[in-house]
């Protein structure tokens, strides 16, 4: 498979993030957010497990990887949320999204120090443009880092660190399967039960539209989407799926509008056109160096 297929099949991850608040809206806000995360990567285990059942095994030869592969894997997926509720807890919701939302831009940096990768100022330019499209699209008037929160703001940072750095060095493994990723959610799915024993109360979904939320988690932004993105990232451009990276909020925010839940206004225009521009810039710069290479 060509590069430009495998940063499509990437693509399609983002496509997916952009309906993770669409899909979290119809849990209510019942569920709490580690049995959220256990019960969602627990579908989407689920989901890959039926695959292998449906090809006569049960997946257990992806059971057989390095320590590194594993820590990468269960490092990136638990830690990131892991992270990031525990930012929620400690910060405003929209500083934490705003900073945990650098991670595209920490990729297309951090991927200029792989092999054969090059750092160019167009990526640059447009990662920072999409970057500022992000921010106007989550932030609001009242929005303030206030140093009080300063426990919550790392934590934040630590996700964007966690999951660029995660999306980065899984191109040093790339021989590995995606179909691992299965044993990754159930890992993580495994620790946020634990959590979630730990430290939450259990709450069942009351109505139909909660249960649909939870299994359109488990099957889109936490299921589906985890693996085209492991392909992606090994296979496809990363710099470019890292700039690209920014539509998701954006699509977020559509998908949330067009369904009435949210309203459409001159800042998510704004923010429309910073994105879409952002990720053009990069384009043209990845049709350059792919012509260049012909």
């Amino acid at each position: 498979m060509t590069q430009k297929k495998a940063t499509v099949i990437g693509f399609s991850a983002i496509l997916l993030w952009g309906t993770l608040a669409f899909f979290t809206s119809l849990t209510d806000g019942l569920i709490p957010p580690f049995q959220l995360m256990a019960m969602s990567f627990g579908i989407a285990f689920l989901l890959m497990l039926s695959r292998f059942i449906i090809q006569g095994h049960l997946g257990l030869r992806h059971l057989k990887q390095p320590k590194r592969v594993w820590l990468l894997g269960i490092g990136g997926y638990f830690g990131y949320h892991f992270c990031f509720f525990s930012a929620m807890q400690l910060a405003p919701a929209v500083e934490v999204s705003l900073l945990a939302y650098l991670w595209p831009l920490l990729i297309v940096l951090l991927a200029s120090l792989l092999p054969g990768e090059t750092l160019t100022l167009k990526h640059i330019s447009g990662a920072l443009l999409a970057l500022f499209g992000c921010w106007l699209l989550i932030s609001k008037p009242d929005s303030n880092f206030d140093s009080s929160y300063l426990n919550g703001y790392l934590l934040a940072l630590c996700c964007a660190v966690i999951w660029s750095g995660y999306s980065v060095l899984s191109r040093l493994i790339s021989k590995v399967s995606t179909d691992t990723v299965a044993w990754f959610c159930a890992g993580t799915s495994l620790l946020a039960l634990i959590c979630h024993l730990s430290w939450e109360t259990t709450a069942w979904p009351e109505q139909a539209t909660q249960w649909a939320g939870i299994i359109g988690l488990g099957t889109g932004p936490v299921g589906i989407a985890f693996f085209t993105w492991d392909y992606g990232i090994k296979r496809g451009n990363l710099q470019l799926l890292g700039v690209l990276a920014y539509a998701a909020p954006l699509i977020s925010t559509l998908l949330l509008v067009a369904t009435g839940l949210a309203d459409a206004s001159w800042t998510l225009a704004a923010a429309s056109l910073t994105i879409v521009s952002g990720s053009l810039i990069a384009g043209i710069s990845q049709k350059k160096s792919a012509h260049s290479t012909e």
